[in-house]
């Protein structure tokens, strides 16, 4: 029995360390980006493969690979944001590739952006956790008409990512995994990236959208062609996380 558990324990381990899945991609007719972390359909094309985007390789994967480059390089919110991450990254020691990533994939960079669980703006805030550093509704503003506000719901998902990692240092997949799931969730599993389908799909996602936007990605010569021009029907960025309507309520701890 003993044995047992210690192969169990390993197994999630190894489960939880494991942020290489490929991202498919592809953009429809109005000009909306699609990404998940498999082949859901004909559609989607191989955008991703493991951690980083290779230019040497040449799989049959058509146009959705420099399309879809373009959309996260160039989106223009990214660009009318840049001022307000960059403050956000100096303030709380949250790299600014982490928040573009977070970004993309809670919002896609849409800073009306309201989920079915009430979470508020481009970093997907919920108002619990905005009460917890301290914002508060008033009798001009509810709380969560503060939390649609770009600079003040930037500022509030950068600390808690850093908060995050201060909890969990060296551990960006916990962090990740905290950040969707609820740290509390994360703690429930003696510290393991919850079983959640939308977790561990969350997490990988992000992984690699963080490689994208990490500076060496950016400066690589292969890629540097992709990077010109940007479609400008493209604004609408949708990511298909299998597990998501199995995916329980956040759990929430204090942050100290």
């Amino acid at each position: 029995m003993r044995f047992f558990s210690s192969i169990v324990m390993l197994l999630l381990s190894l489960m939880s360390a494991s942020t290489r899945a490929n991202i498919y991609g592809y953009i429809d007719e109005q000009g909306a980006a699609h990404f998940a972390t498999e082949k859901i359909d004909s559609r989607y094309q191989l955008f991703l493969r493991g951690k980083h985007f290779d230019a040497s390789e040449s799989p049959p994967i058509g146009p959705a690979k420099p399309e879809l480059l373009r959309y996260l390089s160039q989106h223009p919110n990214l660009k009318k944001f840049e001022p307000l991450l960059k403050v956000a990254s100096n303030e709380f020691a949250v790299e600014a590739a982490l928040l573009k990533a977070v970004m993309a994939a809670e919002s896609g960079f849409n800073p009306g952006a309201i989920s079915p669980k009430g979470a508020i703006g481009l970093m997907q805030v919920m108002p619990a956790t905005a009460e917890r550093y301290g914002l508060q509704g008033d009798k001009n503003k509810t709380i969560e008409q503060k939390l649609s506000d770009p600079e003040t719901n930037i500022r509030l998902g950068a600390r808690y990512l850093r908060d995050l990692h201060r909890m969990f240092p060296n551990q960006q997949d916990l962090v990740l995994a905290s950040y969707n799931a609820g740290e509390g969730a994360v703690q429930q599993y003696k510290n393991q990236v919850p079983p959640y389908p939308e977790t561990r799909n969350y997490v990988q996602l992000v992984t690699q959208i963080y490689q994208l936007y990490q500076p060496k990605a950016a400066t690589k010569k292969p890629e540097a062609g992709v990077f010109s021009g940007f479609g400008h029907n493209a604004r609408r960025l949708y990511l298909t996380i299998p597990g998501r309507r199995n995916m329980p309520s956040p759990a929430v701890t204090s942050i100290e």
